[in-house]
């Protein structure tokens, strides 16, 4: 398997959906003290959300990628500074407003504390453009990742409709989102869903703290017509449920920067290693591999393959 990420004569196709993009404010401190001043040791403001980071990451591996979904006007230069500079096709619907800002603040131990702000409130006119340019887009391409949240204004039910129409017409749909959205989602019975375990937790209402508890509700999922079930487990790797059964990948130690962005790189993976036909095994283990080396820097992105190749080598896999 050629895991080099270079452009191929004819790039795969895939549409990246980011419902409620955000900037992130990533900031990186030794320990968080609630209640009193905290200094940060350096930070960074980058265009994120979880479509966002899918298409970024698909891009440096060489997919034509379009992105698309709901941009607020007034902060919207950094995303199209990045779509650029990236070769990704523009087609958000920009809507009035700032995009959120979501704060990140990483410790030293490598955990991290969210404090998401709130976006734009979307309008029913921008709901019909939206769903508009979806099906556009649909009418030429044939696979999407639908990834984060919903901004205010959008119902789950209108995303799960979306999804549910897709699906219909024959569209492979990566769905990968948390809540409201996620459980809404799932009725659609998507082609692939990427949970991590607490996402899990909250879908069936009750904590899943071992292997089999995880499978036992990813199975009921997969028997509701989820083709592939793929649950992140961190550091502890990846379990991924289809037709052939269970597979188990187990990641080399990291030294951990920041999670963030880490499950949105898995799904890229997934993506890329399905653009390229690759078989399951070889697909999991180069996403578990990309998604590992994203624990070790700010933000998303490509490695240099030379460092994927060496991770790639010390992933784990497992029919366990």
């Amino acid at each position: 398997m050629n895991t080099q990420a270079t452009r191929q004569e004819t790039q795969p196709k895939v549409v990246a959906v980011n419902l409620n993009p955000a900037l992130d404010l990533t900031g990186s401190l030794s320990v968080l003290e609630a209640g009193t001043v905290n200094l940060v040791e350096r930070g960074s403001l980058h265009p994120a959300g979880k479509g966002v980071n899918v298409a970024r990451v698909l891009a440096e591996l060489g997919a034509a990628v379009t992105v698309t979904g709901l941009l607020g006007t007034e902060n919207q230069d950094p995303f199209c500074e990045l779509f650029s500079q990236y070769g990704i096709e523009d087609a958000f619907v920009r809507v009035q407003g700032a995009s959120r800002i979501n704060v990140k603040l990483v410790e030293a131990s490598g955990r991290v504390s969210d404090i998401n702000f709130p976006g734009v409130t979307v309008s029913q006119d921008d709901v019909a453009a939206m769903e508009s340019k979806l099906f556009e887009l649909a009418e030429q391409h044939e696979v999407f990742v639908i990834a984060g949240s919903l901004p205010a204004g959008l119902s789950p039910q209108v995303c799960s409709d979306w999804i549910k129409r897709l699906k219909a017409q024959g569209k492979k749909v990566l769905f990968d989102s948390s809540n409201q959205a996620l459980k809404a989602g799932l009725t659609a019975s998507p082609w692939l869903v990427k949970p991590n375990d607490e996402e899990l937790s909250a879908w069936c209402g009750k904590p899943l703290e071992t292997p089999a508890e995880l499978k036992n509700v990813a199975e009921a999922l997969y028997r509701q017509d989820i083709a592939n079930v793929v649950v992140s487990l961190g550091a502890k790797g990846v379990m991924w449920l289809d037709e052939s059964g269970w597979l188990h990948s187990q990641p080399p130690v990291m030294e951990v920067v920041s999670t963030v962005g880490a499950g949105d790189t898995l799904v890229a993976g997934l993506c890329w290693g399905y653009l390229n036909q690759w078989n399951k095994q070889e697909t999991l283990a180069f996403a578990t591999a990309l998604s590992a080396l994203a624990v070790t820097q700010v933000g998303v992105g490509v490695p240099d393959a030379g460092l994927l190749n060496q991770t790639l080598e010390s992933v784990q896999i497992s029919n366990e």
